[in-house]
């Protein structure tokens, strides 16, 4: 099948959504399908060859964040483009409402769409309330729609209408289960991990720094182990210049310093505030052999079932998260516990099964024979096109 999947955010900055993604489109890669994606992100840095650029992203504050999406005439024109030369019989568009090149691709598409909701939002959402009219505008096109998660689901039927499939974020178990640790840090002693985005509050690390001097008071042989791009000198001055030295700040790490990270800590720490519709870190985590600590969230509490394969925290609560930690850091036998029953979760959402819905899903809306042509410039709209009929293989 040939399938073309857009990505709203730039895929030089990693985030959950481009993570999917690409794991995603390797894994139908792998499978035999031929699939293209389009992201923005800088030409030059972009390694993957079925990647395909817009042109480079411009931040924009976004559900609590800072999104690096691409919009305008450059970008649109580059669409079109794109969509026309891949005559693709689907089309994936992940956070189709997001200000980037996801409500473009819906606007200049012809064949069948399929949509990927990832985000949850809280409330009443001013611009997608004063935005509703071309909201439906966009989703109109869409055939089908996937949520991440049960509060991704939910802010589809409350602010946009309709219902959505339930299908989560996949995890590759298997090259996380078999990563090596970082060198010289076999697992075994008392280190913390945190990984995530340091300069971007809701992940929660000013939450973790703050508890980090109790932790280290009580647990001498504690440290804290830090991954993630940011200011790693802001972030290090919130801390009291008696535990520095057991901090250590990894900066931004590739994907495979990344599992390996999560393959040395004996805990995986997760204080996010809000604003998350998922947790896959935490899937990650757990197919790696970490137990985790996580704010109390309603995202992070599914992924957990209920608590059983994690500790939950209250959100934003310092002190009860510096108490966690002192319980489970000495316990060996509750960390094997929670490992086991980690493990048991995140293989429930391996990629071979969440492929395998997702494909069940292009199946449903892609009908045979018909294939996306060149632009028909006499049609209404910039984006008016024709269809036409054809055989598939």
């Amino acid at each position: 099948m040939k399938i073309g999947i857009v990505c709203p955010f730039s895929w030089d900055v990693p985030g959950g959504v481009q993570v999917h993604v690409r794991d995603l489109a390797e894994h139908l890669i792998a499978s035999g399908h031929d699939v293209s994606v389009l992201a923005p992100g800088d030409e030059d840095t972009i390694s993957e060859p079925y990647v395909v650029s817009v042109g480079r992203a411009m931040p924009v504050r976004h559900n609590g964040s800072v999104a690096r999406v691409a919009f305008g005439p450059v970008s649109a024109s580059r669409v079109r483009r794109w969509i026309r030369e891949g005559e693709f019989e689907v089309m994936h568009v992940h956070s189709p409402i997001s200000p980037s090149i996801g409500m473009v691709a819906c606007w200049a598409a012809l064949g069948p769409i399929v949509a990927t909701f990832h985000a949850s939002y809280e409330g009443r959402v001013r611009s997608m309330v004063a935005g509703y009219g071309l909201l439906s505008a966009t989703l109109e096109k869409v055939q089908a729609r996937i949520a991440v998660s049960e509060e991704a689901r939910r802010t589809v039927v409350q602010h946009l209408g309709g219902d959505a499939v339930l299908i989560p974020n996949g995890v590759d178990t298997r090259r996380f289960a078999r990563a090596h640790p970082l060198p010289g840090r076999a697992r075994g002693g008392e280190v913390l991990g945190f990984l995530g985005r340091i300069d971007e509050p809701r992940k929660g690390l000013p939450v973790l720094l703050e508890a980090f001097p109790a932790i280290a008071a009580a647990r001498p042989d504690a440290e804290l182990l830090v991954v993630g791009p940011g200011d790693v000198d802001e972030a290090r001055s919130a801390l009291p210049s008696g535990v520095r030295d057991r901090v250590t700040f990894l900066g931004r790490v590739s994907g495979d310093d990344k599992a390996s990270a999560l393959a040395s800590v004996d805990v995986l720490v997760a204080p996010n505030t809000g604003g998350e519709s998922f947790g896959i870190v935490l899937l990650e985590a757990m197919a790696a052999g970490a137990p985790v600590i996580a704010s109390d969230l309603v995202a992070f509490r599914s992924v957990l079932d209920g608590g059983r394969a994690g500790v939950l925290t209250p959100v934003g609560d310092p002190s009860a998260l510096a108490q966690a930690a002192i319980d489970l850091l000495p316990d060996r036998e509750r960390q094997a516990q929670l490992a086991s029953r980690g493990a048991a979760v995140a293989h429930r959402y391996d990629w071979d099964t969440v492929a395998r819905q997702i494909l069940d899903v292009y199946a449903t809306v892609t009908a045979p024979g018909i294939l996306v042509t060149e632009d028909d410039r006499q049609g209404p709209g910039m984006f008016a096109g024709r269809l036409r009929r054809g055989s598939r293989s």
